[in-house]
């Protein structure tokens, strides 16, 4: 079982070249960001005057950084 939770909890996080705690902050940090993106578009959605390019922005800036990660 050990093994099991160790693999869990540390395999994927060394698979892209983190500790668990930094996978656990730049998911957390990724997470966030992608819900306040969630939610500038849902506002634009109501009023399209607000937030026109927040969510693209958001999206724009975060797939740059995933878009290699594990490839090392």
């Amino acid at each position: 079982m050990k093994r099991t939770l160790d693999a869990a909890l540390f395999d994927h996080p060394a698979s892209v070249g983190e500790s668990y705690p930094e996978h656990f902050m730049f998911a957390s940090r990724f997470g966030l960001k992608l819900i306040g993106a969630g939610l500038a578009a849902m506002v634009h959605g109501f009023l399209p005057c607000a937030f026109e390019k927040t969510a693209s922005n958001v999206v724009k800036d975060l797939y740059p950084r995933i878009a290699n990660r594990g490839d090392q």
